[in-house]
């Protein structure tokens, strides 16, 4: 069994526990708020912004023995840069105050996930980065798209709200088939062991960002929360 299949394998359960969390299974049956949507990207904003400082931090702490990791994640920051601006541009364009956001700190379940991706690179294997890839990407290429069609067309929105969505549900296709062969070169058991623990731990703890976010129809009127007609 190569080691991407291995990872597949071994977070199936974890990876299960996130998509069955209330709020995505909602969307997927239709059911959609702008305050749950603004709250999303609001919580993909304080951590997206992390996501080149974090790929920097991991490439500076990387040995001899993984020096051949440079170029790849030198390419992947150079991709990574600006998409903070982009969920800024989504937020405005569903009306929201994208400088409060901006401004404002995260909600406690995404403080706590981008400080455990901090503390995986800073003081265990910075190779467990790497889990939080997988479970960021991977759960974009399966839900994103899907989520943005689902999203739009009961609450009205236009194109230019969902930019952070569509786009990573498109590079992030490409980015997981690189992925696979990225880590299929991981061939030392201790690194191997390190992504996988950390990939258990993302996907619980993007589980519990999404957990906190407000389920359409809590406390929202009508107008706001819509279910698409079946």
């Amino acid at each position: 069994m190569s080691f991407h299949a291995r990872l597949l394998a071994d977070t199936a359960a974890e990876r299960a526990g996130l998509l069955g969390t209330p709020i995505i299974q909602g969307c997927l049956r239709g059911e959609v708020s702008l305050p749950s949507y603004l709250a999303f990207l609001r919580e993909a904003y304080h951590h997206v912004r992390h996501t080149v400082p974090l790929m920097r931090a991991f490439r500076a702490r990387l040995d001899a023995g993984h020096a051949w990791l440079e170029g790849p994640l030198d390419d992947y920051i150079e991709e990574e840069q600006g998409h903070d601006e982009w969920i800024l541009d989504d937020i405005r364009a569903c009306g929201g105050d994208a400088e409060a956001v901006r401004r404002g700190p995260p909600g406690h379940a995404t403080e706590v996930m981008v400080a455990y991706a901090y503390d995986t690179i800073a003081r265990r294997n910075p190779l467990g980065f790497f889990g939080m890839v997988h479970v960021l990407e991977g759960t974009s290429v399966s839900l994103a798209l899907m989520a943005a069609d689902q999203i739009q067309k009961p609450l009205g929105l236009p194109d230019s709200a969902f930019s952070y969505l569509r786009s990573h549900g498109t590079l992030d296709q490409e980015h997981t088939a690189h992925f696979e062969l990225l880590m299929d070169r991981i061939d030392d058991p201790a690194d191997q062991d390190a992504i996988v623990h950390a990939a258990k731990a993302f996907f619980r703890l993007y589980g519990d960002v999404f957990r906190s976010l407000p389920l359409p129809g809590a406390g929202v009127t009508p107008a706001q929360s819509l279910k698409v007609a079946a």
